[in-house]
């Protein structure tokens, strides 16, 4: 009787079993590529439950098609996984979608000071409303290095903008910014204050601030600035930075940087909204608050959102000249003390005890690093931290790295640190690079993905933002090509293969977050994140990969996002 028991079993399993593997959606018609080494290319996708059920030639997914299947037409457009941001603030991203828009050419128009008056002039005209909420004219995006004044504005330039409200503008490198006199009156900075530990507050010939605000006085400001924001007002910035990353491709954005209520306002959005849109992985400040960090952290998503871990900012910004060097800057400008080389933006000793804290208790840290400096204390408190508490699997990551020697390429290969490089950098300050801050020598290699690459290590790219848009065709073309602003190729030793770049977008940024399980690549089994650009990366000339767009992002077999 046993056998016709099982036998009976399986007649009635069979639908069920047959059910389970239809297919709710089949992408075909265009060039799919996986990242999966294995099968790097593919004629059709099938999804269910949200997950790839399987991938291959389109006879083989026609197997799993029912009359029920929605079929979607790639129509000679590309599939790939869906885009996973190695480094970028999300918060912060939507403050810079609610702010005017500052950014020089080819992202905006900040040409020149008079220039960003009018811009923040008309913005504050455009937006009463988003005005009198954030109490506030804010402006994100200028950058000195590409006004015609080769300068700062000053505080009296932007109080030509306003007297009664505080006018603040943020530098593109996200370090810098500079205040009107109502700023600095607000956030409490005058002749009398002392420049505070890892920043430097800019001053006239009386020592009262001329504005300009560099790293720990600028996030005082902002903070001063912005205290009077409502929880609601935090929680729609966010989802402003949430939507505009899916807008180019993003499936999983990163929160570097954060401060605990910025997590709690996104855990609230998360819940109310009934999940995030695309995945959202946050890194609270290490020197904020441990304790928080170390009760909310978590491998697993709750309603797309999750604490991966810590982040600890050793310098500043390279072209603001405030990142920490191991030698001088080449061509500062004249008002720098003569051999200025930076600044650490944390006091070494604590650095080192934030390392050593994320080993002891085994959390990921992000360790953003620019100079050369910056890397030899990284370099010195990872050892010191792996001798105390041992290696494992931490997957320590080093964000930007612009200035990395090559015996540091060692180190931190030797140590498993796992790089996060910046080569849109070559593109947006290339030239200021080779021009004014290391030199046309050393400017050959930043961001040095060759060097990486050639010793046989992943590595990932990233945006920043809002230090530059969230632009994935940017970010790609740019490893590609390393063209600057002026069409120079800045170290083609260092360029890499389309492949290898997107590599770097995909499944190498989902293994730097533990998560290469189940994003990064079109493989049976992990989650159906797709991004379809408008033409195969691989197929067009490299000097047109700016040029690709985006034109859908999709979670989870979700369109959250359509040019359309």
């Amino acid at each position: 009787m046993k056998p016709l028991v099982l036998a009976g079993l399986g007649l009635l399993l069979a639908p069920i079993l047959a059910h389970a593997q239809a297919a709710q959606i089949i992408y075909s018609g265009g060039p799919i590529l996986t990242m999966n080494d294995a099968a790097p290319r593919a004629e059709a996708v099938a999804v269910r439950d949200g997950r790839i059920l399987a991938v291959g030639t389109l006879a083989d997914i026609e197997a799993h098609a029912v009359a029920a299947t929605e079929r979607v037409d790639l129509a000679g457009r590309a599939l790939l996984p869906g885009f996973f941001d190695a480094h970028g603030h999300v918060t912060l991203v939507g403050f810079q979608a609610l702010s005017a828009n500052l950014l020089p050419p080819p992202d905006g128009a900040g040409t020149d000071i008079p220039t960003l008056q009018k811009l923040l002039t008309d913005y504050a005209a455009a937006h009463p409303g988003l005005i009198e909420t954030a109490g506030a004219i804010y402006g994100f995006g200028y950058d000195d290095s590409q006004l015609a004044e080769e300068r700062h504005p000053t505080r009296q330039e932007l109080d030509a903008v306003s007297t009664e409200l505080p006018v603040y503008i943020i530098h593109q490198s996200g370090h810098l910014a500079v205040a009107n006199t109502k700023a600095l009156e607000i956030a409490g900075f005058d002749a009398a204050t002392k420049d505070p530990t890892g920043g430097v507050i800019r001053r006239e010939a009386d020592g009262f601030p001329n504005g300009v605000l560099e790293e720990t006085p600028h996030f005082m400001a902002l903070f001063a600035l912005t205290k009077g924001l409502s929880d609601e007002n935090w929680q729609d910035i966010f989802r402003a930075g949430v939507s505009l990353l899916a807008r180019y491709g993003y499936t999983t954005a990163q929160d570097g940087r954060s401060m605990p209520n910025q997590v709690k306002a996104s855990q609230v959005v998360a819940e109310q909204d009934g999940g995030l849109i695309i995945d959202v992985v946050s890194y609270p400040d290490v020197l904020v608050d441990r304790a928080f960090i170390a009760q909310t952290v978590s491998q697993y998503y709750v309603n797309g959102f999750r604490v991966g871990g810590a982040k600890l900012t050793i310098d500043g910004s390279p072209q603001g000249f405030t990142a920490w060097r191991d030698r001088p800057y080449y061509n500062p400008p004249d008002n720098f003390p003569e051999g200025y080389k930076g600044y650490p933006a944390a006091l070494p000793e604590l650095a080192k005890e934030a390392l050593a804290w994320a080993y002891e208790n085994d959390i990921q840290i992000l360790t953003h690093s620019n100079g050369e400096a910056a890397s030899d204390l990284l370099i010195e408190g990872l050892t010191e931290a792996r001798a105390a508490h041992g290696g494992g699997d931490r997957r320590p990551v080093l964000i930007h790295g612009q200035f990395l020697r090559e015996d540091q390429v060692d180190a931190i290969q030797e140590l498993g640190v796992f790089p996060s490089l910046f080569p849109m950098h070559t593109f947006y300050w290339g030239d200021w690079h080779r021009d004014r801050t290391v030199g046309p020598a050393l400017a050959e290699n930043i961001s040095p993905t060759g060097w990486v690459r050639a010793r046989g290590m992943m590595f990932s790219t990233h945006h920043d933002a809002p230090v530059a848009l969230p632009d994935s065709m940017r970010v790609l073309d740019a490893t590609v090509t390393r063209r600057t602003r002026s069409g120079d190729i800045l170290g083609p030793t260092q360029r890499v293969d389309v492949m290898t770049a997107l590599k770097a977008m995909t499944i190498w940024p989902a293994y730097q977050h533990f998560e290469e399980d189940q994003k990064g690549s079109i493989e049976a089994g992990k989650l159906a994140d797709f991004v379809m650009l408008s033409a195969d990366p691989t197929a067009v000339d490299p000097e047109t990969l700016d040029s690709l767009t985006v034109e859908m992002t999709i979670k989870e077999g979700v369109v959250v996002y359509s040019s359309d």
